[in-house]
């Protein structure tokens, strides 16, 4: 599925690691959303991204995007990771694979013609802007060729100078 530039994003509800509730509507009209999806807290290379994402963290901030993750992992797996890592930006739980199914982000099953770590949702990312409309998306099939926080600088800046 492949969302129209300006089309309505689907509003989720999912726990954070914590437990707590995060409704993505409560958000929308506090600054633009960037959804990150990433594989789980067993991926290094996922790893090694929310640390970068992190430590950009406040380039976004400062420029009103805030930075919300999700993975189709296990809670307590997941909470550990954010720990360790020191991770201040949303992780969210989506075991049931419901948001993952409605953004259309890659599903990696048994059925895939490859092993790689068993079964796991994939890479991807959307912007949104204060209203909810797409500005930007990107998904992937592995870990590799993502685009991290610099990448995604250059995005948000030719964005904003752009905007209609």
């Amino acid at each position: 599925m492949v969302f129209a530039l300006n089309e309505k994003a689907p509003m989720f509800t999912l726990a954070d690691v914590n437990g707590e509730e995060f409704k993505l509507e409560d958000k929308i009209g506090k600054g633009w959303q960037l959804l990150i999806f990433f594989r789980g807290s067993w991926c290094p290379v996922c790893k090694e991204e929310l640390q970068a994402w992190e430590e950009h963290r406040s380039y976004f901030e400062n420029n009103n995007v805030n930075i919300t993750a999700i993975s189709t992992d296990n809670p307590e797996d997941l909470s550990a990771m954010t720990g360790e890592y020191g991770l201040t930006f949303p992780v969210l739980v989506d075991e049931a694979l419901k948001v993952l199914d409605d953004y259309g982000v890659f599903y990696h099953s048994s059925e895939a013609p490859y092993e790689d770590h068993g079964a796991h949702g994939e890479p991807a990312y959307f912007l949104l802007d204060e209203e909810g409309r797409f500005l930007y998306q990107h998904r992937q099939t592995n870990p590799f060729g993502r685009p991290g926080p610099k990448e995604l600088r250059k995005t948000v800046k030719y964005i904003e100078e752009n905007l209609k």
